[in-house]
């Protein structure tokens, strides 16, 4: 449950190791540099290494992250256009290192409404699958908080993605718990969490949800604030995570933690525990 940092090195064995250390026992990570739109190609080096460690490693599944420059529904054609190519990219990156979720933001639509960014986003991954096909790399979009013009913030929404993509058995969701309760939906109180959760399996799906990013929110409940916080610490609280670990719903759906971390994954070990008390 440990996201790995902004790392230009695409061979994630050093986290691998660093994640089994902390007690992780899934991973999120990037394939290159998430802060650039190119990065060198992978070789066979790097891909070999990689698999090597993971084959190792008792830590599954390992999702990666894309680059948060990549905006699939952006009005602007240039940035469209390079977003799609980088997109494309991390897909074929995620396919040759065996990876099988790649996690992206859904993209703010910059203005031109909410429809507009919709029809983008659809035609972002019918292009991108188009352009890998036969992989079985999953592009899963991530819950938002709403902040400005991005979507993704409503459940409705990524139901509107799902539902255009052509392939839909290649597109899954990622619930941010930060995200969600910053956009409205509130998980800190059981009637409020089961009505999330009813309110996700009626609108997009439980069996589309792959992954759950665990982070409590600095930010109140509908403030469209993404700011994480350590589990616990922040205005969702222990008890909405609580309800969360104790979820036979999602006991199998893997957890990922992107809560504030130092170099000695200090604060990975304190909320682990702090998790894992909240499940027993």
């Amino acid at each position: 449950m440990k996201r790995a940092g902004s790392k230009t090195d695409p061979r994630p064995d050093p986290l691998v190791e660093r994640a089994e250390r902390a007690g992780c026992r899934s991973l999120q990570v990037f394939t290159k540099n998430a802060s650039r739109w190119q990065a060198k190609p992978l070789s066979d080096e790097d891909i070999a290494n990689y698999k090597t460690a993971a084959s190792k490693s008792t830590i599954a599944p390992v999702i990666a992250h894309d680059s948060y420059l990549i905006n699939l529904c952006a009005a602007d054609r240039l940035i469209l256009r390079k977003s799609r190519e980088a997109f494309i990219d991390e897909l074929r990156r995620c396919e040759a290192l065996g990876i099988p979720y790649l996690n992206f933001h859904p993209g703010a639509h910059m203005g031109a409404g909410e429809a507009a960014g919709l029809r983008l986003m659809i035609e972002s991954l019918n292009h991108s699958h188009d352009r890998t096909d036969g992989a079985r790399v999953l592009s899963v979009v991530e819950t938002t908080a709403g902040q400005g013009t991005v979507l993704g913030h409503r459940f409705e929404q990524l139901a509107a993605i799902i539902d255009g993509v052509e392939d839909r058995e290649r597109v899954g969701v990622c619930i941010d718990t930060c995200h969600i309760f910053a956009a409205g939906y509130d998980i800190s109180k059981r009637d409020g969490y089961e009505g999330t959760l009813r309110a996700f399996d009626q609108i997009v799906g439980l069996k589309k949800l792959v992954a759950i990013h665990m982070n409590d929110s600095k930010a109140p409940l509908g403030s469209h604030i993404d700011r994480h916080e350590h589990i616990g610490k922040g205005k969702i609280g222990r008890e909405g995570f609580r309800y969360i670990m104790k979820d036979d719903r999602l006991l199998k759906v893997p957890k990922i933690l992107e809560t504030p971390k130092g170099e000695d994954l200090k604060e990975d070990r304190m909320n682990l525990a702090l998790l894992r008390r909240l499940a027993q």
